[in-house]
């Protein structure tokens, strides 16, 4: 099973599962799951091939809903769902596959589509990295600089090394192999009737406004909304926003 972390809170209502993006992992959303656990108990998990959980071979959307669906038969059968970007798609599988664990959902900056922009530029960069000279994550910082320019990505990616094993906690070779299926989507051919919350960002383009139709053909209960002044990672660059947002639509008070 997946690595997770569980942030206990008030069983008053069914747990919250969130799924990570690409090169993310569990402990990325630490602070808005210990803020959220005030209200309710908040389950983050590690994607296959991704923190502290098992690797294998493939990385489809198909392997991540039955890896979620494994979760939460193990937390009692029932939960909400936050997934964002790679997560976000994972979560959208899962409710289609299995329906009946998924109470609410939320998909932070994602659409049910294909994309264009391809991330194994930032496989590059990590496996450029001489992990044999490293002794901190800044260090990783530093050279992950020569490739990455954005300050924030830098940091972001540095997580993923476990400094002391000098040895990233990210199987970059099938995530490579798998790139194609990562930006991609699965044909969906069925519906998820719950209600979907589809939060983007003000100034990101991943869920454009054209796409609306298509999402509603999938999600026939979709509601939109945005975060202003942010971007993709809108729980990172807005996280208090994000946060009230979640609450609102959670109904975590």
């Amino acid at each position: 099973m997946l690595n997770l972390i569980d942030h206990k809170g008030p069983e008053n209502g069914p747990p919250l599962l969130i799924a990570h993006g690409l090169y993310g992992s569990a402990r990325n959303w630490g602070v808005i799951c210990k803020r959220l656990s005030k209200s309710r108990r908040i389950i983050a998990v590690d994607h296959r091939n991704h923190g502290a959980s098992p690797w294998f071979e493939t990385n489809t959307y198909e392997d991540l809903a039955g890896d979620l669906a494994e979760v939460i038969d193990h937390l009692g059968g029932l939960c909400d769902v936050l997934g964002h970007s790679m997560g976000g798609k994972a979560a959208m599988v899962l409710s289609h596959r299995y329906p009946d664990v998924v109470n609410r959902l939320c998909v932070a900056d994602i659409a049910p589509v294909s994309y264009y922009h391809d991330q194994t530029q930032f496989i590059k960069a990590m496996k450029a990295v001489d992990l044999s000279v490293v002794k901190t994550r800044a260090d990783v910082k530093d050279q992950l600089a020569r490739f990455v320019e954005d300050e924030g990505l830098q940091n972001f990616l540095a997580q993923s090394v476990d400094v002391q094993a000098q040895a990233w906690r990210l199987n970059l070779d099938v995530l490579s192999r798998e790139m194609s299926k990562i930006i991609g989507f699965p044909d969906l051919k069925t519906r998820f009737a719950g209600v979907t919350l589809f939060l983007s960002g003000g100034e990101s383009d991943y869920v454009k406004t054209e796409m609306r139709a298509h999402i509603q053909q999938l999600f026939p209960a979709a509601k939109f909304a945005k975060i202003p002044r942010t971007g993709h990672w809108i729980h990172a660059e807005r996280p208090r926003e994000f946060e009230a947002a979640l609450r609102v639509f959670f109904g975590y008070g």
